[in-house]
């Protein structure tokens, strides 16, 4: 291990907006986000495989009445966001470190009002299809966690994955489905402010379309 990733990972057991194991609030978090953390009764926005928290934090300054929360198992990437959620005083922020598969235990059902899958591993070989986040056994979690009529969002440079995904849920059944396979000749981009990844910048400047969906969850 790198200095400076040992650094991160010694920030993170006393930055405030970083759940993890260790800190009391790691085992009591499930139904308790808003009263224990935010204080507020304000909407819940996950980001998934957040990285270094760019979508989480550039959220978090355009809405700054809503909760952000950045979901990653990597304590070192989710360190960086977290240090500048905490520089520009973003109080609607936080970090969650730990496997999404291990959502259920961390939320409670209808705790959630939007899900952001912001450029996952697109696991392409067909032995990896579980492991896809949009696969069906995703998608229910994705479904009890959500409000009714929760809104869920994925953007990808990967076509397959994203064909994948619009058949996913398509099946699944969530509904007011609208997707685009070239976002920033969309008007659907109206919605993202400006805000990119860095691999979606590296994506874009190599002249990538990048695939974006959004639907509904059952009412």
């Amino acid at each position: 291990m790198t200095r400076r990733k040992q650094h991160r990972f010694i920030q993170n057991t006393v930055s405030s907006n970083v759940i993890e194991r260790g800190k009391p609030f790691y085992l009591t978090c499930k139904g308790n986000w808003r009263t224990d953390y935010f204080t507020n009764n304000n909407p819940i926005v996950l980001e998934l495989a957040c990285g270094k928290g760019e979508y989480t934090v550039g959220l978090a300054r355009a809405y700054p009445d809503i909760n952000f929360i950045g979901v990653d198992i990597k304590g070192d990437r989710i360190a960086r966001g977290s240090a500048i959620a905490q520089t520009n005083g973003l109080v609607n922020v936080a970090f969650l470190r730990t496997d999404i598969i291990y959502l259920r235990d961390f939320f409670s059902d209808g705790e959630v009002n939007e899900i952001w899958i912001t450029f996952p591993d697109p696991q392409p070989r067909p032995k990896q299809e579980k492991h896809r986040l949009t696969h069906p056994r995703f998608l229910t979690m994705y479904n009890d966690l959500l409000v009714p009529s929760g809104t869920l969002h994925l953007k990808t440079d990967s076509p397959d994955l994203f064909a994948y995904s619009v058949d996913s849920v398509k099946q699944f059944g969530f509904h007011n489905l609208m997707t685009t396979t070239d976002l920033y000749n969309s008007p659907l981009n109206d919605i993202h402010l400006g805000i990119k990844t860095k691999y979606e910048q590296l994506f874009y400047d190599q002249g990538f379309t990048i695939n974006y969906l959004q639907c509904k969850t059952g009412v």
